[in-house]
């Protein structure tokens, strides 16, 4: 049986890892939520968040550059492939949705193989981030803890521009009825392309986060991708605080079990996405019927 210091060292890992999938699957949920788009190719734009974060931080050493430049190329990006490809697919079945972003995803992956290459890179951890943190019943890294904390902060950030913006609250009619949002005169097209870019920005800002901790290469936005779709049926559908539970939860799963067999994290995952959707198949936060 592991011993208390081994437990809370992986219940503070679950939760590093549950921030950063619940802001992962924000963005993943929100453009599902109200594009109803199945975006295939979110692991790979926070790929290409920890890239940029990466080449960022080589050229410069700093790492608040490196994060802003990493979300914001994500973002651009995003807005191009939303006004050059996606809008094109909205009324299309949700199979050639799926196939159109799978396909677009492993573009992205292959054209980043291109030009840095099939080996793993490393992003040097910030000065202020190096060493350990003695919490007085355990210690643990510090840039982790920090992790937790610029993730929770930028968490607070998006629930106020959810829910307290003009934006927030068009993003959110447009969750629960697409059409009444193009009848009260908004700019429904405007909306998807800044709601789309958001999401994306997310996935940016979360691979240039997480660059320090993890492996850069680039087939790392594969095992995100599944593990925030999983969050995503947890939490609900289109639901802010269900990704942000059922990140948690599923950070949490995959840490713990770990702790006792790695080889099972990923089977108890899918388990609790399974008895959720037994007993609810909307999930945690979802709504009935919403598609």
């Amino acid at each position: 049986m592991p011993n208390l210091s081994l437990l809370l060292s992986q219940l503070f890992n679950g939760l590093a890892l549950g921030t950063l999938l619940a802001l992962i699957s924000t963005g993943l949920t929100i453009i599902l939520g109200t594009l109803g788009v199945l975006n295939f190719a979110h692991g790979a734009l926070f790929m290409v968040g920890a890239y940029v974060g990466y080449a960022v931080m080589q050229a410069t050493h700093s790492f608040v550059l490196a994060v802003a430049c990493g979300a914001l190329f994500v973002l651009v990006l995003g807005v191009i492939i939303e006004r050059g490809l996606i809008r094109l697919y909205y009324d299309r079945p949700p199979e050639d949705q799926i196939l159109m972003t799978f396909g677009l995803g492993i573009v992205i992956v292959e054209v980043v193989r291109l030009l840095f290459g099939g080996i793993s890179r490393r992003m040097a951890v910030p000065d202020w981030g190096n060493g350990i943190f003695n919490m007085g019943f355990m210690i643990y890294p510090k840039y982790r803890l920090i992790v937790m904390v610029i993730v929770a902060v930028t968490l607070l950030i998006l629930y106020l521009v959810l829910y307290r913006t003009r934006l927030g609250l068009v993003v959110r009619a447009g969750i629960e009825d697409q059409r009444m949002v193009g009848m009260l005169g908004l700019n429904v097209q405007r909306t998807f392309m800044v709601v789309f870019g958001l999401g994306a920005m997310a996935a940016g800002y979360a691979g240039a986060i997480d660059a320090p901790i993890v492996s850069v290469t680039p087939d790392m936005g594969e095992q995100v991708l599944v593990e925030s779709f999983v969050v995503v049926v947890i939490g609900g559908l289109g639901s802010f605080p269900g990704a942000i539970l059922g990140g948690l939860i599923a950070g949490e799963i995959i840490s713990l079990t770990s702790m006792f067999n790695p080889a099972y994290s990923q089977v108890m995952l899918y388990a609790a996405m399974a008895l959720v959707l037994v007993l609810r198949p909307q999930g945690l936060f979802g709504q009935e019927g919403r598609e």
